[in-house]
């Protein structure tokens, strides 16, 4: 078991925070503590600020890329041709 509180605890604020899904989260913090912008949601993730009528936007998230997509963006289609070929001709012994 723990320990019983002892004294007084500091002064709270609590302040609401509000998700683009219309989620309502309300910490608590300190009196005097500085009061971030923003709060990630408990119940979806999603940022959530103290305007009720402006949350901020959800995060884009990118798909998921595979290692095949990214050598896409890196090379044409001339790179990929001129890279297997000379794999090829060193696999025949050409080079």
């Amino acid at each position: 078991m723990g320990e019983a509180e002892r004294g007084e605890s500091a002064p709270r604020l609590r302040i609401s925070f509000w998700c683009s899904n219309g989620h309502e989260t309300q910490p608590s913090f300190a009196s005097d503590a500085q009061i971030p912008e923003t709060w990630d949601c408990p119940r979806c993730g999603f940022p959530a600020g103290k305007d009720e009528e402006n949350p901020p936007d959800p995060p884009r998230t990118e798909p998921y890329k595979t290692h095949l997509a990214y050598v896409r963006e890196r090379r044409s289609d001339e790179d990929g041709e001129a890279i297997l070929a000379e794999a090829l001709a060193k696999l025949r012994g050409e080079i």
